[in-house]
């Protein structure tokens, strides 16, 4: 299969896929460390992760709540039920990485608040992008097992909404981490020493997202090829 021009066979797509594999669980382990460095960093003001995430809200103008969730770096925004997820490790930590994680999942809060384009495209093709992780490889292989060519051509374009919301998703988690370090910077939760720590938080964490779509793109492509190469056989 020629991509941009480039041949690349079915094995140095698989080739790929490992060594993507190998490094998003580098980028995984390096989240964790950086994450575990920086919080034992003070930030400038002193406050819990929790009480700078009320502040941001109640400044923008958002009910949304602020609740602690159990397990490590478990963070998130649920916009189902309005409230923002701290995990145990970031809730009541004063830290600089506390603070840069909190302040990210509140830039989501914006997102919403401001209906932020990317945030609705990816909200619109999650239902399709979770039919197309769960069942998008089943069908691609019952589809080609038993010579029915339909079915793995559905089941390729299901699992293509699931790279589609990771391509998505990229736009999505960058804004929201420029969005917590403006939200840091105008609280005074972090003065100039920090910034440059908060920065490194986020961007360890952004780069699992890079791998993840990445990952899922490879993914694609290796069915695209076994689907195409089942149809011109037949």
């Amino acid at each position: 299969m020629r991509i941009l021009g480039v041949y690349v066979s079915y094995e140095t797509l698989m080739l790929a896929l490992i060594v993507v594999f190998i490094l998003s669980l580098i980028a995984q382990g390096k989240v964790k460390r950086v994450f575990k460095r920086y919080n034992t960093v003070p930030a400038a003001r002193g406050i819990p992760a929790y009480a700078a995430a009320q502040e941001m809200l109640l400044d923008n103008g958002s009910g949304v709540t602020v609740q602690p969730v159990q397990g490590t770096l478990t963070d998130h925004y649920d916009p189902r039920n309005g409230t923002v997820g701290l995990s145990t490790e970031v809730y009541d930590s004063t830290s600089v990485a506390a603070l840069a994680i909190a302040a990210h999942e509140i830039g989501h809060v914006l997102q919403y608040q401001e209906n932020y384009a990317p945030i609705r495209w990816r909200t619109a093709v999650l239902p399709v992008a979770n039919i197309g992780a769960t069942f998008g490889p089943y069908m691609i292989l019952i589809g080609l097992f038993m010579n029915l060519y339909p079915l793995a051509v559905i089941g390729l374009a299901l699992y293509g909404a699931m790279f589609l919301f990771q391509l998505v998703t990229l736009p999505v988690e960058f804004n929201a981490s420029q969005r917590g370090l403006e939200l840091l910077d105008r609280g005074g939760y972090i003065d100039y020493s920090n910034r440059a720590d908060a920065q490194k938080v986020l961007s360890a964490a952004a780069w699992t997202y890079v791998l993840a779509a990445l990952g899922s793109l490879l993914s694609f492509l290796r069915f695209f090829m076994l689907v195409n190469g089942n149809r011109r056989r037949n």
